[in-house]
Parts: structure tokens; C-alpha cells; sequence
């Protein structure tokens, strides 16, 4: 049922664009444990072992105390005192200090009796063996700078797979419409775990967690209408945010890890050490390259394998929600909510649930939906409302002649008498009208993607049309762009 849907609701959409790049996921495995689509180089090894303990073996209530350069260096797993919670209270905050403290004054000993060739107690001696085991004799020095803690995230991961259930297939299948592999759907278990209403201290947003200034570079993102936090969208934002950063950058490693320290960074990355990220992850040290954006790869691929085998790592099992099977609408015009909802006979608080995006401006009705918005109604809202076209005096009296009437996507029939929502359906063949050169005049806020989707357009040919550069996504509010030969 979800193929079908899917296939019905999000095709006519995606064909609108020219697609390129790596469409398939390769499942053949390397010698080192990766793919040939996503190696994992030995430099990694240890550190995706310590985010797949991270993911799928530490719960809430397990610390690491661990080396945050050699993450194959792992001092102790602390078991937190008392009831566990999502953060920490003083007694579990007191001992993961105080575990931390121990292992700085242990490391800072080690270090300074190695230096003058002093005897070592039998701790230091299994200190200094587990550091040289992983990064040589240079690793003792400055490990005392180097103590961190992890707490585990098994519980927060087995959440999130359940959670997936809902997208998944819908990511895989967008995924497979913009010719990325389909294995970067595994990315908002490394972002988010899928919690919808994620938000992070410096500002990224959703299950995709996109930051404003990225988001409205392919959503959009205003106080009215936030798309990043409409779980589908957003993955379509981040599989051409992703196929345009493999196409600039040549490596699935680096495009997934300029996800988080941008196409730029990885550009410089990329300068120096070529396309071979584990020499990126080992010696690597640009500005802002630091512990996060070293491991984000890591993260993915050991994301990627224990959400593909759950039963190895949750043999209590999981429960996945069931797939999304709505409607798709997109606006022609601008439109209040509440028209929307009158029109489909729903209500404001339902539509509203359904449609994560839409914020409080547009819930009260202060601002209106833009044109080209998704909507997303209850299933089979389009074929009902198509067979029994009754819409409200309102959006009778706004309706649009019928010459106006534009294909959005073809596939559900097309109400008889089509108001400013456009039904997402092919509707009846129009008389043929004189061509002319058509311009839009760019409003605040809007994107290529939005310019291109409302005027049937890819955002290649839209770029063509108006003499914008490859992979160039600025527009600028006022600018008028030609939208027809």
C-alpha cells in the first residue's frame, strides 16, 4: 500500500527535476567493512566501533570515559547511581567528573614519568598499552587533555527505529527519485534519532536538522511556514543537498560529513588530502574541523549498521509505526489554513497535526500559506473531495477560470470546479494559448525549488532560463526571473 501511495503522491513531483549522480546503493562489502559506496577506511575503524556500542549496546544509564582523539581508547564504562532520566542529576554529574578527574591525573602522571623514564605502576602500564595500541608512543602526550564522556543512546536509538517506521520508506523512495543512494536515509538517526520536534542549541531544526540559512536555500523557512520540520520535505531538501555536495566533492564521505561541516570546509578538506578521508579524519585540522565533524562519517556508517540489523542489536525487537499513506496537495496561490480545511472538511486542529511545518502565525490565522506549499491531508481527501466538489462560498468566490488551471501532479482527479488549491491531479486539457515569455518577481524567503515548482520547471532549466551558474541556488527577493521559453 505505502509503494503505491508513495509512487502516486511523490513521482510527479520528483520528475520534475533533472536527476544525476549515483542512483544505486551498493551492497558489495569491502575487505575493511565498508562498501564500495561507503568504505569505512581502517583510520575510522575504531570510532565507528564506539558510536555502534553508542547506538546499540550503551543504554542511558552507561558513561564511556574515553580518548576523544583514538575513540578505540575507552578507560571505563561507568554505570550511573539512581533513577535514570534524560539528563543528569548532581550524584550521576558528581561521579562522571569525578571518573573523568581520575583518568586527567592518571594520563598527566603517565605522561610526565614517561618523559624523565620513570617506573610505571601497573595502572599506568595499562594505560600507556592502550594508547600506543591505538595511536603510538605520540598518543601519551597531551591524552590528559584529551579525557571525555559519552553516555549511551541505545534506548533514544531503538525510539528512533521504531519512529522510522512512519518515514523511511518515504526517505528511501526520495532517495531513489534524486539518484543518491538510498542508504542516506539512515542519516536522521545520526541528526535527530527521528525526534520530530528536534531543535539544537545553535539553531538546526527537525529530523534532518537543518540549520535556517541551509534550509532556505532549498525549503521554505519563515516565522509562518518552517519546512524543516515537515519530516518529508526536508528529506527531499537533503537528498539535493546531498547530490549537489557528492557532485562538487566526488566522495560519499565527504558529502555526508560536509552535512555537517558544510561543502566549503570539506572543499579545504579536500585541498590537502585529496578524497582519502581517513587521512581527512586522522590529520585533518581546519577551522571548525573538530570532534563532531572528525566523526560524523563514523557515526553514519555505524548508524547505518545497526539500524539495518536490529535484531543483532535489539533482540527484545521493536515496534516500527506504520508507514504514511496522506494525500499530497500543493497550492497554486496563496491561501489561509483554514480555507484548506473548510475545503476538505476537516478541521483546523487536524490539518494542523498533520502539517509540522505550519507554525503559529498561520494556526491563528495571521498569515496565509504560500503558493507552492505542500499540504498533507488525511487519505483519500483528494478522491472524495474530486467526487463530491462542494467548496465553500469562499473559495468559490476565489475560484480561478478555468483556462488559469495547471497540472501540479497527475494522479488524482481534479476537483470540477478547481479554487486556489491546486488538486493534485491532470485536469482537463486547456485551449491553447499564444506563447509568451513569462517572469516571476522573486518574494522574501522564496527558493529556486519553490520558483521551479510552481511553474512546472526544473531547478536545472530554471537555472538555464536565466543564465544562474551550476549548483548557484541564490536568488534575491525582486529579482525577476523568466519562467517560460
Amino acid at each position: 500500500m505505502i509503494e503505491s501511495a508513495w509512487r502516486q503522491v511523490l513521482v510527479p513531483i520528483a520528475v520534475l527535476f533533472v536527476l544525476s549522480g549515483c542512483a544505486s546503493t551498493t551492497s558489495q562489502r569491502l575487505a575493511d567493512g565498508g562498501t564500495a559506496t561507503f568504505p569505512e577506511p581502517a583510520a575510522i575503524a575504531d570510532n565507528v566501533a564506539f558510536w555502534r556500542n553508542v547506538y546499540g549496546t550503551w543504554g542511558r544509564g552507561d558513561v564511556a570515559i574515553h580518548d576523544d582523539e583514538h575513540l578505540g581508547v575507552v578507560y571505563e564504562v561507568a554505570r550511573l547511581p539512581g533513577p535514570i532520566g534524560e539528563g543528569y542529576d548532581a550524584a550521576q554529574r558528581e561521579l562522571v567528573q569525578a571518573r573523568k578527574a581520575h583518568y586527567q591525573w592518571r594520563l598527566a602522571r603517565l605522561e610526565e614519568k614517561v618523559a624523565a623514564g620513570q617506573g610505571l605502576d601497573r595502572e599506568e602500564r595499562a594505560l600507556r598499552e592502550k594508547l600506543v595500541a591505538a595511536g603510538g608512543q605520540g598518543a601519551i602526550v597531551g591524552a590528559s587533555q584529551r579525557v571525555r564522556s559519552q553516555r549511551g543512546l541505545r534506548e533514544r536509538f531503538r525510539r528512533g527505529l521504531e519512529i522510522s517506521g512512519r518515514y523511511e520508506p518515504a526517505f528511501r523512495e526520495i532517495m531513489r527519485l534524486h539518484g543518491v543512494p538510498e542508504d542516506l536515509a539512515y542519516l536522521p538517526h545520526v541528526e535527530s534519532s527521528y525526534q520530530i520536534h528536534a531543535r539544537s542549541a545553535v539553531g538546526a531544526a527537525g529530523v534532518w536538522q537543518f540549520m535556517p540559512a541551509t534550509g532556505r536555500q532549498f525549503m521554505t523557512v519563515t516565522p509562518a511556514v518552517d519546512e524543516r520540520l515537515d519530516p518529508v520535505i526536508a528529506a527531499d531538501a537533503a537528498a539535493r543537498y546531498l547530490r549537489d555536495a557528492y557532485g562538487r566533492l566526488g566522495s560519499w564521505p565527504l558529502a555526508i560529513t560536509s552535512y555537517n561541516h558544510g561543502v566549503g570546509g570539506m572543499q579545504r578538506a579536500k585541498a590537502a588530502y585529496g578524497t582519502d578521508f581517513g587521512a581527512i579524519a586522522e590529520h585533518y585540522d581546519g577551522p571548525a574541523f573538530g570532534f563532531s565533524s572528525r566523526n560524523f562519517y563514523a557515526c553514519f556508517l555505524a548508524a547505518r549498521e545497526v539500524a539495518s540489523a536490529p535484531e543483532r542489536y535489539f533482540p527484545e525487537g521493536i515496534r516500527r509505526e506504520r508507514p504514511l499513506d496522506g494525500d499530497r496537495l500543493v497550492l497554486r496561490q496563496s491561501l489561509p489554513a483554514s480555507d484548506v480545511a473548510r475545503h476538505y472538511g476537516l478541521s483546523l486542529q487536524r490539518l494542523g497535526a498533520l502539517n509540522l511545518a505550519w507554525r503559529d502565525p498561520v494556526l491563528a490565522g495571521r498569515a496565509t500559506l504560500p503558493a507552492g506549499s505542500t499540504v498533507w491531508l488525511p487519505a483519500g481527501s483528494l478522491q472524495r473531495v474530486a467526487c463530491h466538489p462542494q467548496p465553500s462560498p469562499v473559495l468559490v468566490a476565489q475560484a480561478m477560470p478555468a483556462t488559469a488551471t495547471r497540472k501540479v501532479m497527475p494522479a488524482v482527479a481534479q476537483p470540477k470546479a478547481p479554487a486556489k488549491v491546486a488538486a493534485v491531479a491532470k485536469p482537463a486539457a486547456a485551449k491553447p494559448r499564444a506563447a509568451t515569455v513569462k517572469h516571476h518577481v522573486v518574494k522574501p524567503q522564496e527558493t529556486l525549488y519553490r520558483v521551479a515548482l510552481q511553474y512546472e520547471l526544473s531547478v536545472d532549466e530554471l537555472r538555464r532560463l536565466n543564465q544562474i551558474a551550476p549548483n548557484d541556488n541564490t536568488i534575491r527577493p525582486g529579482q525577476r526571473l523568466r519562467v517560460s521559453s
